[in-house]
């Protein structure tokens, strides 16, 4: 029955894709004999708050993976939802849930002997990596976007209505409470600098050891070298694929060489491809939530390239700024903190009190 009812709601491959990835699948069936003694099932921040509070809670906005989890109520699926059917887990074996900027307990006295902090310390509740990026970049309006230059590249914005950017794939818990966190992700981002690092970076490897300096530094020098455009060579930066955009089925491609080209072309036009498709991911934003976005902020390792802010700024033809630190996860988890411990009354008032931006790149028409 559930599986006629997936086919006609058009649902067949996300529940598959589900099945598939869920960790408790794999251990019901490749290793069994743990399963059946599973009591538990958390994921490592619910257990780390337990081994630090000595109680099984974990945030709402860290519930982002393969559990039978409501994202639009935000709380563990009705006993009548299809996930519970798609995985093994039962509501017992899950943590107590706590929005973001409450309180998950306090550190134990073993806890406090294992890391020093002091006993009794209050535990808070903050979100996923992405999510506290994103208001540690000051992200909290949704007309400003935050692209996350790292791993996997993606864009977000902060709403407090539901909307499913791509129908079927909710949106994730924001680090603000009762708010979600609309994003598009590119799953082998900034992964492709260091791919191209390796197979093609060589020689800037061996100057930036003898200046003392990252390789990544002297990137930007290609990146100047060549116009906009790269001279019509393009990037399809879809090194992996992914469930519904690009698909399962999508891969990376260079297309338009000609005599003219070099790698300096080929790194510039693949930051210039993950723009192009962040930028599609915002227009893809705008049109399902109906507020456009104004401005961008830019946070990850990818930020700190100048000539990776400038492209940005030019493709997606806004005031493109960064963060005073690029490694705004932190941040994040610390306004969350703040708010929870009434230090800042609001996250608006977190946002001015405790993000500062860093340099703002202005396009250029082109």
């Amino acid at each position: 029955l559930w599986g006629f009812l997936f086919s006609l709601a058009g649902m067949t491959e996300t529940v598959a894709y589900l099945q598939a990835e869920a960790d408790s699948n794999w251990l019901q069936t490749y290793e069994p004999e743990t399963w059946k003694k599973t009591n538990k099932y958390l994921f490592l921040s619910g257990y780390l708050n337990y081994r630090m509070t000595g109680n099984y809670s974990d945030s709402v906005g860290s519930q982002v993976g393969y559990i039978p989890f409501d994202y639009k109520a935000m709380t563990w699926c009705g006993k009548n939802d299809w996930k519970w059917q798609a995985v093994p887990v039962d509501p017992s074996m899950l943590p107590e849930l706590v929005p973001p900027t409450g309180k998950l307990g306090d550190v134990t006295a073993e806890a406090a002997a294992h890391t020093g902090i002091p006993e009794g310390l209050p535990v808070i509740a903050a979100a996923a990596d992405k999510a506290c990026e994103v208001i540690g970049a000051g992200c909290v309006d949704p007309s400003i976007a935050c692209l996350s230059y790292g791993t996997t590249a993606t864009i977000n914005t902060t709403h407090t209505k539901y909307v499913e950017v791509i129908p079927l794939i909710p949106p994730y818990p924001s680090a603000v409470p009762n708010a979600y966190s609309l994003e598009i992700q590119i799953f082998r981002g900034y992964w492709m600098v260091s791919w191209f690092k390796r197979e093609f970076g060589q020689n800037e490897e061996r100057l930036a050891t003898q200046r003392g300096v990252e390789t990544e530094e002297l990137f930007d020098d290609l990146v100047n070298s060549v116009p906009a455009g790269s001279q019509g060579l393009m990037l399809q930066p879809y090194w992996s694929p992914g469930l519904k955009v690009p698909g399962p089925e999508a891969k990376g491609a260079i297309v338009g060489f000609g005599d003219v080209h070099t790698r300096a072309h080929m790194y510039r036009s693949m930051l210039e491809g993950l723009a192009y498709a962040l930028r599609e991911g915002a227009e893809r934003t705008t049109k399902r939530s109906h507020i456009p976005i104004t401005e961008i902020r830019v946070a990850g390792g990818g930020s700190q390239s100048k000539a990776a802010m400038q492209l940005t700024a030019d493709i997606f033809g806004l005031p493109t700024t960064n963060p005073h630190v690029y490694e705004a996860s932190g941040l994040g988890a610390a306004m969350d903190i703040a708010v929870g411990l009434k230090l800042h009354p609001d996250f608006k008032v977190a946002v001015k009190e405790m993000t500062r931006t860093g340099a703002t790149f202005e396009p250029i028409p082109e």
